[in-house]
């Protein structure tokens, strides 16, 4: 199996903001961690960013469309432009892949409700197994559920999806085995 790791919208426009999304600092770490471990492993990251227009804070080039400053970027990693939650919609994510040979994704980053979720649903309809990083994904607090709530929402439901054919397993950043 040859896996790649995707970090979504890790942004500053997202996360340089007051209040910052939950446990915004320790998902980072758990990211790094993870992304660390893939390199060593010679599993590609691949870094993906959300844009809009001139005017939004995620405006491409602008100071909120760049990584959160403390992302660990390696030499040798990747990166996706895209305008939807979708990762792989109207990207050259899928391409990118393919060039790697990657039969497998992790998905972690930002925001579980949205990006995360929509990327994981078409990465599996795409036929890609995926593993959610369960504690590596987060978002802002809504009217209706925390973050928290939101997040272990998203680890039961998506790893419950069975209907696209492979499966999505959620699994803490920690006991990621990137042996097997």
């Amino acid at each position: 199996m040859t896996a790649a790791l995707l970090v979504i919208d890790v942004q500053c426009g997202l996360f340089q903001t007051d209040p910052p999304p939950a446990e915004a600092a320790a998902v980072i770490e758990r990211i790094n961690a993870l992304a660390a471990r893939a390199r060593a492993a010679g599993v590609a990251v691949v870094f993906v960013q959300h844009e809009a227009g001139a005017a939004s804070p995620l405006s491409h080039g602008g100071d909120g469309w760049g990584l959160d400053p403390r992302l660990q970027v390696g030499d040798g990693d990747r990166f996706v432009r895209k305008t939807t939650p979708d990762s792989f919609l109207r990207t050259d994510l899928q391409a990118q892949l393919r060039e790697l040979e990657a039969d497998h994704v992790l998905i972690a980053g930002y925001a579980s409700e949205f990006c995360v979720d929509t990327t994981v649903r078409s990465a599996a309809a795409l036929g890609y197994p995926v593993t959610l990083i369960a504690d590596g994904h987060t978002t802002h607090d809504k009217p209706h559920a925390d973050a928290a709530q939101i997040r272990a929402h998203h680890n039961a439901t998506l790893s419950n999806v069975r209907s696209f054919g492979p499966v999505i397993r959620a699994v803490d950043a920690a006991a990621v085995d990137f042996a097997h």
